[in-house]
């Protein structure tokens, strides 16, 4: 309950501290458009700027090219004098705005007011814009002498102008709509009015059809140019969002290591405490079940009380409780902290599951429990810590009396796998594990529902012990259990730890040697480490 209740506080500080940043994003989000007048995001509009800078230079060569282009085709119908002059108009233009441009790349971006300068290059661009509708005046004064053919053909010329001009300008300034606006409308209005003033003098109703497509082209490409600047918008967007990721993936990533350097030092820690407190809790235990034990047997006299006798039984079954937590404790400990250290040696896994029956065999029989063994007479030696392999069977086998009900039956079965390794398997009739606990009791002090209802009491380090053991051996220990069906505990012990029996290495037929050879002991190895021809079944005909 009270973990449940901390978890909804934890969650419900977490939505107010979200909620908190929420509202300091939208009040800093309004205080920026009331500062700006924008709706974008000051770092947006300069970055939104720069790619308006970064459009113009990169193509600082185009549109003087193209203004060249136009007034040599001008003269057709022009005077040379108006082509040129308007062509220097242009160009100087130009070069004002480049210059801007180029003061802009200069400056650092804490130096750049944003609203200064787009209020410079809209004004430098507007200045471009008239020059450029400028062109729509050039030979305006030779209407007369003109011919009609002519002059249908310097008005689709100049249409044909506009369109080209539009689609560039679209294309360099449409991140900064204000910019697009003031390039593109003083030259439509030009060409536009031009059209007009022709088909009034002329009295010819295609020129109005040509003004009335200039608007409509020119409404298209302002069309264009707001979804090439809403796109514009969205990239920076997710650029910035990507950023503020990024920055809290590192910030995470530091407050992760900081703690897991907090954690390895707090086991540090730990295991340096209990490493210096097993000898100070062990000696006064000892002297504990030593003393109550004397008492229980009356070694020195009867106790004239019974109850006294009761009481030193009591101390006794307790000190001796806590003694084995204590060695589970510290085991465990030894384990997590890589400290527990193996002494290998060949040994049978069938002798120390016999031991450990042997050992348990009057707990068994006080319950009414059978216990049944399954142990083939050839299996092989392996080589691995005994003391660490009696652990694991004493654990398996003590979880399976204390689970299991009265008349119940345990197995334990021990048999070659298929790849050469061994498995022992220490399967009960007891109430079983609900699926979805099996992960909770293999962890460290976990206990499933209803082993507290029918265990005889434990610590919930016994399976977590069994585990950490095998797999310090190499092997794997799987846990199978289902509810009112008994529970199975399967080790597993890797093929690379099972000794086969090797035969005497000596020439083929020098029987001489046979006598010598016949009082020697079999030589075992690692499976792993025998060549194809040295295999040989572990068997007494080898000896």
């Amino acid at each position: 309950m009270s973990t449940t209740v901390k978890s909804d506080e934890i969650a419900r500080l977490r939505g107010r501290r979200e909620a908190r940043k929420r509202s300091s994003q939208q009040l800093k989000s309004i205080r920026t458009q009331l500062a700006t007048g924008s709706t974008i995001k000051p770092e947006s509009e300069y970055e939104l700027l720069k790619m308006f800078v970064h459009n113009e230079m990169a193509a600082a060569a185009t549109m003087p090219a193209l203004s060249i282009i136009l007034s040599i085709a001008s003269m057709l119908w022009a005077p040379p004098l108006e082509a040129a002059l308007w062509l220097v108009l242009v160009i100087s233009s130009k070069v004002f705005l480049l210059e801007l441009c180029r003061r802009f790349v200069a400056l650092d971006q804490n130096e750049v007011d944003v609203r200064v300068w787009r209020r410079r290059f809209v004004i430098a661009e507007l200045l471009n814009g008239l020059t450029w509708a400028g062109f729509a005046l050039v030979g305006i004064s030779t209407y007369g002498a003109a011919s009609d053919s002519m002059l249908f053909s310097s008005h689709v010329f100049i249409f044909a102008m506009l369109i080209v001009i539009l689609a560039i300008r679209m294309t360099f300034a449409s991140t900064i709509m204000p910019i697009m606006h003031a390039g593109t409308i003083p030259m439509t209005l030009a060409v536009i009015g031009r059209l007009i003033v022709l088909g009034f003098l002329v009295n010819d109703p295609l020129y109005y059809a040509l003004a009335s497509m200039a608007v409509g082209v020119h409404l298209y490409f302002v069309f264009l140019a707001m979804g090439l600047n809403s796109t514009a918008l969205a990239m920076l967007e997710f650029r910035a969002q990507k950023d503020l990721l990024i920055a809290e993936l590192e910030e995470e990533k530091s407050i992760s290591d900081e703690a897991r350097r907090r954690a390895e030092s707090a086991n540090k820690a730990k295991s340096r405490f209990l490493a210096t407190m097993s000898h100070e809790l062990r000696t006064p235990l000892n002297a504990i079940m030593g003393f109550s034990e004397v008492m229980k047997t009356e070694v020195l006299g009867p106790l004239p009380n019974p109850t006294y006798r009761e009481y030193s039984e009591n101390i006794h079954h307790s000190g001796s409780h806590l003694l084995n937590l204590i060695n589970e404790i510290l085991d465990i400990s030894r384990i997590e902290a890589g400290k527990y250290e193996l002494h290998e040696e060949p040994m049978h896994v069938a002798d120390i599951a016999d031991d450990c029956h042997r050992l348990l065999a009057l707990r068994a029989q006080s319950k009414g429990l059978e216990i049944v063994e399954d142990f083939p007479a050839d299996l092989a030696q392996i080589w691995g810590d005994p003391r660490a392999i009696r652990q694991i069977c004493l654990n398996l086998m003590s979880n399976a009396l204390k689970f299991t009900p009265r008349g119940g039956r345990i197995f334990i079965t021990i048999e070659q796998t298929d790849d050469g390794g061994q498995r022992l398997s220490v399967r009960d009739t007891g109430p079983g594990i609900p699926k979805e606990e099996i992960p909770k009791v293999l962890q460290a002090f976990g206990q499933g529902s209803l082993a507290h209802q029918t265990a005889e009491g434990g610590t919930g380090l016994g399976l977590p012990i069994v585990k950490n053991l095998i797999e310090l051996h190499g092997g794997t220990f799987d846990l199978r259990s289902e509810l009112r069906k008994g529970t199975e505990a399967v080790v597993t012990i890797p093929p690379q730890r099972v000794l086969q029996s090797v035969g005497p290495l000596q020439p083929f037929g020098h029987e001489r040697h046979n006598v010598a050879v016949s009082t020697r002991q079999p030589r075992l190895v690692p499976a792993q480490m025998q060549h194809p021809t040295q295999h040989h079944p572990r068997a007494a005909g080898h000896a």
